[in-house]
């Protein structure tokens, strides 16, 4: 009995930390990573999962920003977690397609580096520009663009975003050499071209909807390849004349490698059921304008596969890169 005993313990010493721990998730706070700052599109997304999760899970669940670098220093954070479900990170096109050809130096793997758990919701990029502009059109805007060398500047929440792509896009679709101005996230960088600082910018719709609403950002067009319920008056970029100019960023959520399966199964299942509540529709659809779009981790997997090349392309493209 003491032989067995003491085998018993050995065996026990010998495995990981977190398999010795208490059954998850009972033994310590889940922490769920945002990459950007407070206020944009990922942490209204990360907060509303997070209550979700703690809701279901029964534990504390605590929403961490980590902003910085196009979301990169984030997503290294949670690559370089612990696999044993306390840490989590709300991931997007940035982090997890984009910043994979971006950045010389990734110091992270979006595919080796992550679990992929579920997929959240795809969600609407716009241009917007500061109502004194004297500007209503995407049209006068480029007319802008191409006579006054002083406006070509455009923001974005962090060199590598999605919405440091659309710019890129624009300025390659209309011929006209743009100067990229990236910021620490969108509030910042919305604060800018409300004040006439930087001339424009694409962001989600999510984050601009409370200065659209205060009258301090005009919108010009969406990105989509259709009109969006939020606002079906405003024409989309190819509508506008912008010719080839579709794209839709996306949200979701992962674990770093080697988060046992059992982990990732129960995160998935009860994220999905969290989006398919009618609050949660309510929320992210009625007044934010996403478009819901939970599934499996192979369907977010599968995701990837096909948005990592394609961006890679555009950055090739383009010519954007990241330090």
């Amino acid at each position: 009995m003491k032989r067995r005993t003491a085998l018993s313990a050995l065996a026990a010493s010998s495995l990981p930390a977190w398999a010795q721990s208490p059954a998850w998730p009972k033994a310590r706070p889940i922490t769920y990573v945002v990459p950007f700052t407070a206020g944009g599109s990922t942490d209204v997304v990360g907060r509303l999962i997070a209550q979700k999760l703690q809701e279901s899970l029964g534990q504390t669940v605590i929403v961490e920003n980590r902003p910085g670098q196009g979301g990169s220093i984030g997503a290294t954070h949670v690559a370089r977690s612990a696999p044993d479900g306390y840490t989590l990170i709300g991931g997007t096109i940035s982090t997890h397609a984009i910043n994979r050809s971006l950045y010389k130096a990734l110091p992270y793997d979006p595919v080796k580096d992550f679990e992929p758990v579920s997929l959240v919701a795809f969600l609407p990029n716009v241009l917007l520009v500061d109502p004194n502009l004297g500007v209503d059109t995407v049209a006068q805007l480029i007319a802008l663009l191409k006579k006054d060398e002083r406006r070509r500047t455009f923001a974005s929440s962090g060199a590598g975003t999605s919405t440091h792509l659309a710019g890129e896009l624009f300025a390659d679709l209309i011929g006209v050499p743009l100067t990229h101005v990236a910021y620490k996230g969108t509030p910042p960088a919305m604060i800018d071209v409300s004040g006439g600082n930087v001339t424009f910018m694409f962001d989600q719709m999510t984050a601009a909807l409370p200065l659209l609403q205060q009258g301090k950002l005009k919108l010009l067009a969406v990105t989509t390849a259709k009109r969006i319920a939020l606002s079906p008056g405003t024409p989309t970029m190819v509508e506008a004349g912008v010719a080839g100019f579709e794209m839709a960023s996306w949200q979701a959520v992962y674990a770093p490698k080697n988060t046992p399966r059992a982990i990732v199964d129960r995160l998935s299942s009860e994220i999905r059921k969290a989006l398919q509540t009618p609050e949660v529709s309510a929320k992210l659809g009625g007044q934010f304008g996403m478009e819901i779009a939970a599934g499996s981790p192979e369907a977010l997997a599968a995701l990837m596969a096909t948005e990592i090349p394609r961006w890679a392309a555009l950055v090739q493209k383009s010519g954007a890169s990241a330090s």
